[in-house]
This record gives structure tokens, C-alpha cells and sequence, in this order.
């Protein structure tokens, strides 16, 4: 069979999004997962709903759904029933997926759908003009919050992580290197796989991220784990997260300093959702976690229905129904 590369996974169409947009870039890194973990375009099904992140499946060559606004997890569910051996991506935003979307994505992470769901985060409505969406920060000015938004923000990954999710990740768009890694691991994972991708809308909410995701400044704001491995960040990796018994919450140490030692820093174990719960919460001055957070082993929804032989089950009842005259009867 011939190695496809990320190539392979470009349409004919022309991609049309605002100049220095997050999303191409995220585009690029989906079509290179796609290449490096031998996806086939016939067998490979990308389901978006409404906004500027659900124009993808336009661009990428394989099936694609573009549905109603805030429905992808559901018509996802609906791909993957009717065809198991698909490979079914959900691409979203914090507003199709965590508003109008906010019931059918908890659905789809607490029945483990075996989904590849990316929720593109850019704290904003960037397709209707730049209202603000759920994940929008409290202060936050738009056209439907003059005055700043009241509303406190939803945490996607705080979401996923409530509603039963076995695999949770954080990426930031523009990490042509830590992204791929994160939606290969996606695509290894048998049920809903949820990623976060921290992205910049550079008209509506430029820079919204920029605490984060300033390359000068980003080994002190993110901490990358690694399941096994010390949670240790910086740039010579000379601070640690610890466990404050206390309050029972993560704080930073400088390794070094006042008789700490790395044996003193916690190990990430991605199996631990009660370590999850106090990643995916950390706020500055603690660093935002990124790479995979939570990851378990759970039975997927669409193996239990087809292990449960529907087909078999549906061809008794019609029978029985002839046998029976059933279906003959009149009202």
C-alpha cells in the first residue's frame, strides 16, 4: 500500500479563514496526524457543526458532515453506530460545543463514543462578530457584553473531566511538534477522546492567550506531563508541582531551594482523575497544563451496542412479527 502523506489529506477547495488564524494551523497538524498514523480518506469521517472552526471538514480529503449548530457530537454518534470501523472526528468550538452543543458533547464524553473530539477554544464567538461565548473570561467586552461579562467561564477540560471523559488533553494551536503527538495519542484511544486546543482569534480576541502561550515566557506558564514523570517545568525544569495536604491543592516549588528535591515533585499518573481535577483547575501563577491530562481505559458505547448484536436482534423481531401475523393486522 502506498505511504500517504499530509498532501494526501488537502482538498481542492481554498482555505478561507482570517489571516494569521489559529486554525491553519491546527488544520495542518490534523493532516499530518492523519498521514503519520496511516488514516485512509475513505474510511476517515470529519463531523463539524457552526462556526469558524466547523469549516474544516471542508478541507480535509475524506467524508465530512457539515451540520447544525451545536449537533456534530450527535450526527458523530450516529456515524460511528452505522459504521464501526470508521475513523469519526467531532471538530467544534467553545461556542457550538459548550452552548447550543453543551448537552450532546456531554453525551458523547459520558457514553465514550468512540470519537476524536476537538474543541478549538479561542474564548470567543468569532464567526457572528465577536460575542462572548462560555468560555469567555468574567470583564470580557463584546457586542453582547458591553459592559463586561457577569457570566463565569466554563473550563472545557474541567467539562470533560465531569462528565466521565477517559481521555482529556490540552494543546495550543500553534505547536506543530506537541499537537500531532497529542492527536495521534487521540486516535490510539478506544472511546471519546477530548482535546482542547487553546487557539487565537486574531480579529476578535487577539492574543486572549498570550499569558500562556508566549514563546518567550511559555516554560514558565506551561507545564507539559508526561505520564511517569516528575511534573516538573521551567526552563532548566527547576520547579515542580507538590501536593499542599493541607488545602489539598497544587502549588509550586523551586526544586533546590529550602531542602526541596525533585523525589519531592509528584508524579504524573494519568489515571488519577483526582490529579486531573487539580491540573486541568491550575491558574496563574501556576502553570496551565498541556499534553495528556487524563487517560483510562473504559468500554466504549458503540462496541457495547454491536457487541449487544442489534442486527441479529432486529431480524428475530421481524420474524417473530411475520410468524405471528404482525404484521398483517389492521387497526
Amino acid at each position: 500500500m502506498t505511504e500517504l502523506s499530509f498532501k494526501d489529506f488537502e482538498t481542492d477547495q481554498e482555505v478561507r479563514w482570517c489571516p494569521g488564524c489559529g486554525d491553519y494551523s491546527i488544520l495542518k497538524a490534523v493532516q499530518r496526524t492523519l498521514a503519520s498514523a496511516g488514516a485512509k480518506p475513505e474510511n476517515t469521517v470529519f463531523v463539524s457543526g457552526i462556526g469558524c472552526s466547523s469549516r474544516l471538514p471542508y478541507y480535509i480529503e475524506s467524508y465530512g458532515f457539515h451540520t447544525i449548530h451545536g449537533r456534530a457530537p450527535a450526527v458523530a454518534t450516529g456515524v460511528k453506530l452505522a459504521n464501526p470501523e470508521a475513523d469519526v472526528w467531532v471538530i467544534t468550538g467553545d461556542g457550538d460545543g459548550l452552548s447550543i452543543g453543551g448537552n450532546h458533547l456531554m453525551h458523547a464524553l459520558r457514553r465514550n463514543v468512540d470519537l476524536n473530539i476537538l474543541l478549538l477554544n479561542n474564548e470567543i464567538y468569532g464567526l457572528t462578530k465577536g460575542q462572548a461565548s462560555p468560555t469567555s473570561r468574567p470583564g470580557t467586552r463584546s457586542p453582547s457584553t458591553p459592559h463586561g461579562s457577569f457570566d463565569a467561564a466554563v473550563h472545557p477540560c474541567k467539562l470533560a473531566l465531569g462528565a466521565g471523559a477517559g481521555f482529556i488533553a490540552r494543546a495550543v494551536d500553534i505547536d506543530q511538534k506537541g499537537l500531532p503527538r497529542l492527536l495521534a495519542a487521540a486516535t490510539e484511544y478506544t472511546g471519546a477522546a477530548f482535546v482542547e486546543i487553546l487557539q487565537n482569534c486574531i480579529v476578535y480576541n487577539k492574543d486572549v492567550f498570550d499569558d500562556v502561550v508566549n514563546k518567550k515566557q511559555a516554560a514558565e506558564t506551561q507545564i507539559h506531563v508526561q505520564h511517569g514523570k516528575r511534573l516538573t517545568y521551567g526552563r532548566e525544569h527547576d520547579k515542580g508541582l507538590v501536593l499542599n495536604t493541607a488545602s489539598l491543592t497544587l502549588e509550586s516549588l523551586q526544586i533546590g531551594s529550602n531542602g526541596v528535591t525533585e523525589s519531592d515533585i509528584l508524579i504524573h499518573d494519568e489515571t488519577n482523575p483526582t490529579l486531573a481535577q487539580l491540573l486541568v483547575g491550575m491558574a496563574a501563577p501556576l502553570p496551565t497544563a498541556m499534553g495528556v491530562i487524563h487517560r483510562v481505559a473504559k468500554p466504549s458505547f458503540d462496541s457495547a451496542f454491536w457487541n449487544n448484536k442489534p442486527t441479529e436482534r432486529r431480524a428475530r423481531v421481524i420474524d417473530l412479527l411475520r410468524h405471528g401475523n404482525m404484521l398483517d393486522r389492521r387497526p
